[in-house]
């Protein structure tokens, strides 16, 4: 995107490469109208800021890093807050069997493993599960190669496995 782009080349652009900022932004919100409000945000943002635009990394990469710091900006502004009219009322409820209740802790388990895994593993997990790219595309956000995602994802799910068998 350069200054001098016109509104076809802008508008294809956005048509190229929303999907993916979209994504992104969804598997580090996991909210789709936040996700959504943000994509829009940021391809404000590089239009704004398209002479900064040097070419020395993919333009994904590029959008995505404006993504990046248009959710921190929004993280600052809507600090996230719990609300109790939000909770289902199923996660008051006490599970029946003894099952249920194993399920539920193994799940709580997982996630803060996932959670406390370094970067860059824990992001491409995230991108990869809640965000549905494609190794394709986590490389495109990390400037990286598709093969290096898939790796990445393995090791990060490796990783998981011997964090939960210890």
């Amino acid at each position: 995107m350069h200054r001098s782009e016109s509104d076809a080349d802008i508008q294809r652009n956005y048509q190229e490469y929303a999907r993916t900022v979209y994504k992104y932004l969804l598997s580090l919100t996991r909210d789709e109208q936040i996700a959504e409000e943000l994509t829009q945000e940021t391809f404000f943002q590089a239009i704004k800021s398209c002479e900064k635009y040097d070419g020395s990394c993919s333009m994904p990469t590029w959008l995505c890093a404006i993504a990046k710091n248009v959710l921190r900006t929004y993280r600052r502004k809507h600090p996230p807050q719990e609300n109790i009219d939000d909770v289902p009322e199923e996660a008051f409820s006490i599970p029946s069997a003894e099952s249920g209740a194993e399920a539920s802790d193994e799940r709580v388990r997982l996630f803060r493993r996932l959670h406390e895994l370094a970067e860059p593993y824990r992001e491409v997990m995230y991108l990869r599960i809640y965000g549905g790219l494609s190794f394709r595309e986590i490389g495109e956000v990390h400037s990286k190669t598709e093969n290096w995602a898939r790796v990445t994802f393995y090791r990060g799910k490796e990783k998981l496995k011997e964090e939960l068998l210890s």
